[in-house]
């Protein structure tokens, strides 16, 4: 055999053995990330921009109401006005990622999101992304965990738990809601019940409170009404103003 045949037996079996892998890739799921565990959320960039975005507001000043969420709790930027008027006074902080799961935020907090700031309480609200790939009991677990980060970086602060948001049937993209959409969001809201009764539980009555608003955004008929959260998830400003009226008791009380 000469040299340039085995050259091109070789160069033929290192194609062939290169393809056979990314095949087995494809045909791999990728494994499932552990709802307690950190993980960065792989996009294009937004969630790194957003958490070093969090990251120069905890260094710009003081801290003294924090939210800490998914795109539920980033929204509050399109509802300004009620924003100022209800949590102005706090020097407050929102540090909600769009599409945040509970092993995003615990990721956050470990890179840094907590450090040097000194909130009089943290709003807590976190889960609906992990509702239909997770099991309540994993989610619990995971919010568990997280309330006891913030308690172990910021022993002064209160949490104010709040139970997730109730969500309707939706299409993503705002195509027709099809019976598979239907099927879905009522095996997320079951979750999200069976959730919120074990969040409950973690209420202590002093630095941890809990707080179940979900009936403010139901209509008589137990649905979601499209004038208050049009996605049949995320609020509008009227859905933020229900939001805000709501948690105000509360939070007054815990901001004492």
């Amino acid at each position: 055999m000469t040299a340039n045949v085995l050259r091109r037996l070789l160069l033929a079996l290192f194609v062939f053995c290169l393809a056979s892998s990314q095949a087995f890739a494809q045909a791999t799921p990728a494994p499932r990330q552990d709802a307690s565990q950190p993980f960065p959320k792989q996009d294009d960039g937004k969630f790194l921009k957003k958490h070093e975005a969090n990251l120069a507001r905890a260094r710009s000043g003081p801290v003294g109401l924090l939210f800490l969420g998914d795109s539920i709790t980033d929204n509050w930027r399109k509802a300004p006005h009620i924003w100022d008027a209800y949590y102005g006074k706090y020097q407050p902080a929102n540090f909600g990622i769009g599409g945040d799961r509970t092993q995003h935020v615990i990721w956050r907090i470990e890179h840094g999101e907590l450090d040097g700031i000194a909130p009089k309480v943290t709003v807590l609200m976190l889960g609906t992304n992990n509702s239909l790939d997770y099991s309540a009991a994993e989610i619990a677990a995971a919010d568990r965990k997280i309330v006891g980060m913030i308690r172990a970086k910021l022993p002064q602060t209160k949490v104010l738990l709040l139970g997730v948001f109730p969500r309707g049937p939706r299409d993503r993209n705002g195509g027709p809601v099809t019976p598979a959409l239907v099927a879905e969001a009522e095996t997320r809201q079951a979750t999200i019940a069976a959730l919120n009764a074990e969040l409950a539980r973690l209420d202590d009555g002093k630095t941890v409170r809990y707080l179940d608003i979900s009936k403010v955004f139901l209509g008589q008929d137990g649905k979601i009404p499209y004038p208050i959260m049009p996605d049949q998830l995320h609020p509008n400003a009227a859905g933020y103003q229900l939001w805000a009226d709501a948690m105000q008791p509360l939070l007054e009380e815990m901001m004492k």
